[in-house]
């Protein structure tokens, strides 16, 4: 595997021998880094209580609110049966997975608005401290690779 394997340049249109894949190189490190990122939160070795299908059907639900639909169509190849989450018009009630999903949504949409109360009502619906923790680890990655792909496609039509 190459950093152009990588989810984020994947995602970005970035390809080798490229003005802006011959940059990305320079920071391969950074690349790497990103990814192992991502194999952390959407494979985790301990899942907790939210499965690699529902990480990854939240990961492409944030991306697809965010407008990066090839982004969100990479995580969509790992949702499974939790594919119908990915899609922003749909709340998790069938699932059971409704307070998931509204914190989910909120945290990475309405950020500020986050108050103690959203964290007391994942607790009452049985959501553990350690999963809480691991749902806003997975809220922020995401947030973060959006902000790559952003920058990456941005580089990508200076150097055009």
């Amino acid at each position: 595997m190459t950093i152009f394997d990588s989810t984020t340049l994947s995602a970005a249109g970035i390809t080798a021998g490229s003005a802006t894949g011959a940059a990305a190189e320079t920071r391969s490190n950074i690349i790497e880094a990103t990814q192992a990122a991502e194999d952390a939160v959407l494979t985790p070795k301990d899942a907790g209580a939210f499965p690699h299908a529902l990480r990854a059907a939240l990961a492409a639900r944030i991306a697809n609110e965010a407008g990066e639909n090839d982004l969100a169509d990479r995580y969509l190849a790992g949702a499974g049966d939790m594919a119908g989450l990915a899609d922003p018009s749909q709340d998790g009630e069938t699932e059971g997975l409704a307070h998931v999903v509204a914190f989910a949504d909120k945290a990475a949409n309405h950020t500020r608005e986050i108050l103690a109360e959203d964290i007391s009502t994942l607790q009452a619906a049985g959501v553990g401290d350690a999963d809480i923790v691991r749902l806003c680890e997975l809220v922020a990655f995401v947030a973060y690779q959006l902000r790559v792909v952003a920058g990456l496609r941005l580089m990508k039509g200076a150097a055009a």
